[in-house]
C-alpha cells in the first residue's frame, strides 16, 4: 500500500504572510524560539544545558518543600485518571474539579467559581459570557452585546484578547493606569445600564498593586460590575499582618467577580472565575472557553485543592516568602537600584531604552542569571524593565550575586 503525504506549504506560498521577513527582522532569538528547558523550574533552571539562577519562575513559593505535592498528583491520577476525557457540557466534570471550584468560591468569599484549563480562557471566558448574545429556545436568550467594558489600560492581555473586535470609545474605554479619577470621569461620561469595570490586584508587568476599595467605591457609586484579576494576588495576600490586607479584604467583599490563577502561588496551571451563583451558572454555557474545550488535568484540579487548604492552614508558608522577597526589595534599595514604588513581592527595576534592557537580557544568561525583560510591545516604547520573581529557595548568595552583576551592568550602560 502506498501512503501518500501532504506536502507542506511552501515559502512562495507562505510569503504573503510575512513569516520570513519577521523571523528575518528579528535579530532577539529568544524573543521568537524559547530555549529548551531540562529537569524541574525552581530557583534554578537548566537551559539548553547550561544551569542559570531562575528570577523568571511564576511558580514562586517551592511548595514541594512544604507538602507532598508529587505524591498528591500521583495519587489524583490513580484515582482519577490522567484527563477529563470530554468536556464540561458533553461528558460532566470530574469530583476534583467541584472539589476545588468550591474551595476556590469559599476562599474568593463568593457563592460559586468554575475552573478552566488557564487563567487566559478564565478571562476570555468571561469577557465572552459577560458581552455575548445567545438564542437557544423560546425563552432561553441572552442579549448582552450592549455591555460597556471599562479597563485599566494594563490590565492583561487576555482581557485585551476577549475584547477583540468591540467597538472602542463606544463599548470598550481604558482609564489611565491606576488612575481612580480617570475611571470616574469615564464612568460618569458612559452611564450605560450595563456597564462591567475590571482591574488587577498585582499587575504582571511592573508589580504595581491596584487601588481596588477605591476602584470598587467607583463601581458601586455609578452602578457598575466589577471583576478583579486576583491571578497574582490569590493566597498571598489577605491577612491583617500582610501588605495589601485592606485591598484583599475588599476584593473578598465587595468585588461582584474575581479571577484566580492557580499558576502563581499555588504551583500548577488552571484558572478560575468565582462571583455570584446564577452568572456562574451561566457561564458554563455563554464562556465559550469551558465548553469547546477540556478543562484541567484531574490530579491538577485535586492537588490544587489541596495545596490552597495548606496554603490557608499554614500562613508561615507565605508569611516567610513574603519576608524573603521583602529584603530583597530593601538591599535593591540600600544600593540605590530604583525599583517600582510598591509593596508586593514582584520586582521591577525601571532600564528604559529596550535595546540597553535586551543587552542587559543576554548579558545576564552569560553570567548565569534568567531574567526577564518586559520592552515594547508589553511596556511602552522605550520604558523597558526587568521584571523579577524573588524565588523562595534563592539563597542570600545567589540574590547577592544578582544583585552585583545588576550594578555592574548598570555602570556598563551609564544607568
Amino acid at each position: 500500500m502506498t501512503v501518500s503525504r501532504i506536502a507542506a506549504p511552501s515559502v512562495d506560498r507562505l510569503a504573503p504572510w510575512q513569516f520570513a521577513a519577521f523571523v528575518e527582522a528579528n535579530t532577539h532569538d529568544m524573543a521568537y524560539r524559547p530555549p529548551v528547558v531540562d529537569g524541574p523550574v525552581g530557583p534554578t533552571v537548566v537551559r539548553n544545558g547550561r544551569e542559570l539562577v531562575n528570577f523568571a519562575s511564576i511558580s514562586f513559593l517551592e511548595l514541594d518543600r512544604h507538602l507532598p505535592v508529587q505524591r498528591h498528583f500521583a495519587e489524583g491520577a490513580r484515582a482519577h485518571g490522567l484527563s477529563t476525557s470530554g468536556s464540561r457540557m458533553t461528558q460532566g466534570i470530574c469530583r476534583p474539579h467541584q472539589v476545588l471550584e468550591d474551595t476556590i468560591a469559599r476562599h474568593t468569599g463568593k457563592e460559586r467559581a468554575i475552573s478552566f484549563a488557564t487563567g487566559l480562557l478564565a478571562n476570555i471566558g468571561f469577557v465572552h459570557a459577560m458581552s455575548s448574545s445567545a438564542h437557544f429556545d423560546a425563552g432561553i436568550e441572552v442579549r448582552n452585546h450592549d455591555t460597556v467594558f471599562v479597563v485599566d489600560r494594563d490590565v492583561h492581555w487576555s482581557i485585551w484578547k476577549g475584547l477583540e473586535g468591540r467597538d472602542y470609545g463606544r463599548n470598550v474605554h481604558a482609564f489611565r493606569h491606576n488612575d481612580v479619577s480617570d475611571l470616574t470621569r469615564i464612568l460618569e461620561r458612559v452611564r450605560a445600564r450595563k456597564t462591567v469595570v475590571i482591574a488587577e490586584s498585582i499587575y504582571s508587568a511592573d508589580g504595581t498593586m491596584g487601588p481596588i476599595v477605591d476602584i470598587l467605591d467607583a463601581c458601586e457609586r455609578y452602578g457598575a460590575i466589577s471583576m478583579i484579576d486576583d491571578a497574582n494576588g490569590f493566597m498571598v495576600y489577605g491577612p491583617e499582618n500582610r501588605p495589601y490586607a485592606r485591598e484583599a479584604a475588599a476584593i473578598r467583599d465587595r468585588a461582584d467577580f474575581v479571577m484566580v490563577s492557580l499558576s502563581k502561588a499555588i504551583g500548577l496551571e488552571g484558572g478560575a472565575i468565582a462571583g455570584p451563583a446564577t452568572a456562574i451558572d451561566a457561564f458554563e454555557l455563554l464562556s465559550g472557553t469551558s465548553m469547546f474545550t477540556a478543562a484541567i488535568q484531574p490530579p491538577t484540579a485535586y492537588t490544587a485543592k489541596r495545596t490552597i487548604d495548606v496554603l490557608a492552614d499554614d500562613p508561615a508558608i507565605v508569611d516567610h516568602y513574603l519576608a524573603h522577597a521583602a529584603r530583597f526589595r530593601r538591599q535593591m534599595h540600600e544600593s540605590d537600584t530604583p525599583t517600582t514604588p510598591t509593596d508586593s513581592y514582584m520586582l521591577s527595576v525601571p532600564i528604559g531604552n529596550d535595546a540597553a534592557a535586551l543587552h542587559m537580557r543576554e548579558w545576564f544568561v552569560e553570567d548565569g542569571y534568567l531574567v526577564p525583560v518586559f520592552s515594547y510591545p508589553a511596556v511602552p516604547r522605550n520604558r523597558a524593565l526587568l521584571r523579577l520573581f524573588p524565588h523562595a529557595g534563592h539563597t542570600e548568595e545567589q540574590m547577592d550575586g544578582f544583585l552585583r552583576t545588576l550594578l555592574t551592568y548598570r555602570r556598563r550602560l551609564g544607568l
